[in-house]
């Protein structure tokens, strides 16, 4: 066995001609591997496979393989148990390998095999070696090395490419620089031994949320991510400023996640798990129960009189309400003086505004600084006027909807593993998610409401923002009776 800072004795070569991007849906078409042991040239090996499904015209101008060219090949089932023993024991080398490496572990998957290995990525390890350069792709990589390709495009010639690259690097960089490089690269994801093994190539590449459990089965933390697999072995990366809090990795004992179509379903989900768990690890500035905002009420003012406004605890607001309500602010405190301070800039009556008391006109009106509201010098309806302007920028959105809605969300290309959603909908009511539904069941369940749903501040924020950036979304009347799901 090698030394920690020696290189890796036994290494495969690997490249895959594929119907596209997508491992949960492509398939592979061709595969190339090459073995070297020691240095020395060991095997190669390449066939191409019948994808059982039709290969698009730009990949067949792409690798030149036609749908007759496969006809006749064997199906990867059939030649899977092959495919594993030429890479058993060997480091996992390919270009931009986490693809290579997830469409494999996709095809055993389904041939119910399993698989696992050491990667190395030789684009990473191009980067940490020639940080210079900006390209790592491997025409890039080809170009400055001098390296030709006879197939290029072509499972086997580029794995050749990647065989060639190798011995180049041996030749030409010292050898302990290559090591730490190369040991770099491999460790990237390398995760505690407490944790399950295996758990790092489990991890989907896709967007989601998860959860770390300690020992007792108390969750500890919970994040989301756009790569599950690179956030959460990110938490458990040797380095200071990781992204875990301190103490937190070396307690998590297991690790469960889900996948979401989405960015917006991994920020609801992830919002919801921090309000119902209040996991200890999560950084959490303020008690969200103590959240307040503003709220005027016109129609309860006297005709002429002043519009009434408080501070009130924001989760006792109705969300239909919301429209009438301004800011949202960690405490009651922090609302009160949010609004002194808008008083004060536009010379509003703390007074009328009821920050103030005792008789006679306010102290700003005797300094100038109030223009009088408080001693009849200003009438009251004026005085709203200026009032409802200057808190107009906190003004809370109204609900864009008729009701209950759900909201689609299409799965990314690439997500992976196989059973990565395809499209949720996220069933929201006046800002308030009661949760995502990816069955006509479960649409038809959340449709129906939710005895427990709150409204969460955090809630509001992302789907105001989500509205903002995507004004043409897809979405379905809950109040409609046909409700169908796609």
């Amino acid at each position: 066995m090698a030394a920690a800072d020696d290189l890796p004795p036994d290494l495969v070569f690997v490249d895959l001609e594929t119907t596209g991007g997508r491992a949960a849906v492509d398939r592979i078409i061709e595969v190339g591997i090459i073995r070297l042991r020691h240095g020395e040239l060991i095997e190669e090996w390449s066939s191409l496979v019948y994808p059982e499904r039709f290969i698009p015209a730009y990949i067949e101008a792409f690798t030149g393989i036609s749908n007759q060219m496969v006809a006749d090949a064997p199906p990867f089932a059939a030649i899977a148990a092959q495919v594993r023993r030429k890479l058993e024991g060997g480091v996992f080398v390919a270009h931009n390998a986490r693809f290579d490496y997830s469409f494999l572990r996709a095809e055993f998957l389904r041939s119910d095999m399993s698989f696992s290995a050491q990667v190395l990525c030789t684009v990473k390890l191009s980067r940490r070696l020639f940080p210079e350069h900006v390209r790592h792709n491997l025409d890039a990589v080809m170009e400055r090395n001098g390296l030709t390709c006879g197939a290029r495009h072509r499972a086997l010639g580029d794995a050749r490419v990647l065989h060639d690259f190798w011995v180049k690097l041996r030749r030409e960089i010292a050898e302990p620089r290559l090591c730490a490089a190369v040991q770099t690269v491999l460790g990237a994801h390398k995760l505690p031994a407490h944790l399950p093994p295996g758990l790092a190539d489990d991890l989907p590449e896709g967007p989601g949320v998860y959860r770390f459990f300690g020992q007792d089965g108390a969750v500890l933390y919970v994040g989301q991510a756009h790569s599950l697999r690179s956030r959460v072995c990110s938490h458990f990366e040797a380095q200071d400023g990781g992204s875990a809090p301190r103490g937190l990795a070396d307690q998590v004992r297991r690790v469960d996640w889900v996948e979401t179509a989405g960015e917006l379903g991994a920020m609801l989900r992830h919002a919801e798990w921090l309000r119902t768990l209040k996991p200890p690890y999560n950084r959490r500035t303020k008690d969200t129960t103590r959240q307040c905002t503003l709220r005027t009420e016109a129609r309860l003012a006297e005709p002429g009189g002043a519009h009434p406004i408080e501070a009130v605890a924001i989760d006792g607001v109705e969300p239909a309400d919301l429209v009438q309500c301004f800011g949202m602010f960690h405490s009651e405190k922090d609302a009160l003086r949010a609004l002194g301070d808008i008083a004060r800039a536009r010379q509003l009556c703390l007074k009328v505004l009821g920050l103030e008391e005792g008789p006679g006109s306010c102290l700003a009106f005797q300094l100038g600084k109030c223009r009088g509201a408080c001693a009849g010098k200003e009438p009251l309806v004026l005085h709203n006027v200026r009032l409802q302007l200057a808190l107009s920028s906190l003004k809370l959105k109204p609900w864009p909807f008729p009701g209950r809605v759900a909201l689609r969300e299409r799965g990314p290309r690439g997500a992976l593993p196989l059973s990565a959603p395809e499209a949720e909908w996220h069933v929201v009511d006046h800002w308030t998610y009661l949760g995502t539904a990816r069955t006509e069941e479960e649409l038809a369940a959340l449709g129906a409401g939710r005895a427990d749903a709150a409204f969460d501040i955090d809630v509001y924020r992302i789907l105001a923002r989500h509205f903002a950036k995507n004004p043409r979304l897809d979405w379905l009347d809950l109040r409609r009776a046909e409700r169908p799901v796609s």
